[in-house]
């Protein structure tokens, strides 16, 4: 699908505020209320917007320490195989294959140090190809989203 300029400030837009009105996003994107809720349609039903959904400060939750954790394996190992293997530890936000000398990073939040540590043993025991992780501990969060500056 193409998408026109149009499209591209609804998307800025829904991304800024996804609970924004039709109303509220006509008027920023020069279009009628009806007219954008036919646009946000055709967008989801094209997969160009995958879903919706809430983003919760993990501070809230009682979740305080970030980390982010190189992983490194030995021999061959399929982004399916660690995928599922990541997928089997809560805090594990977010994960991603990568070039270079690790295999993949890992975002992590757990709720204190002793709660990431057991999430690290939990990663380098899940799949029996990590042969060694490093972690970087986040200090402060200076930019979380590329609309916002942390207020950490």
């Amino acid at each position: 699908m193409s998408l026109d300029q149009i499209d591209r400030s609804l998307l800025d837009a829904l991304t800024e505020d996804g609970r924004a009105s039709y109303a509220a996003l006509g008027s920023r994107v020069g279009l009628s209320a009806p007219a954008v809720k036919r646009r946000v349609d055709r967008l989801v039903e094209s997969g160009v917007i995958s879903g919706f959904t809430v983003v919760v400060d993990p501070h809230h939750r009682g979740w305080t320490t970030e980390a982010y954790v190189e992983v490194h394996c030995q021999g061959t190992i399929s982004p399916r195989v660690l995928r599922e293997a990541f997928l089997q530890v809560p805090q594990v936000h977010a994960a991603a294959t990568v070039s270079g000398a690790a295999d993949a990073i890992l975002h992590l939040v757990a709720e204190d140090v002793r709660d990431l540590e057991s999430a690290l043993e939990q990663i380098r025991v899940g799949a029996a190809s990590v042969s060694q992780t490093e972690t970087s501990i986040v200090l402060s969060r200076l930019i979380h989203d590329r609309h916002g500056v942390a207020g950490d």
